[in-house]
């Protein structure tokens, strides 16, 4: 399973324990953040797209 998330003016595919370099977030490096801003799911040959953003 992997999803298309959206933070700091830029999409990232991200997939579950993935660990990812992003511009313009108030953390510490090495935090943990949650990314809500969902843009599509995708598990095998289903995929999911939002309209503007996928609840999850």
């Amino acid at each position: 399973m992997y999803a298309l998330v959206k933070t700091g003016g830029k999409q990232y595919r991200v997939a579950k324990d993935d660990k990812i370099l992003v511009e313009r977030i108030a953390a510490d490096e090495g935090a943990e953040i949650i990314l809500d801003d969902i843009i599509m799911l995708g598990d095998g040959d289903k995929v999911t797209v939002g309209t503007s953003r996928v609840d999850g």
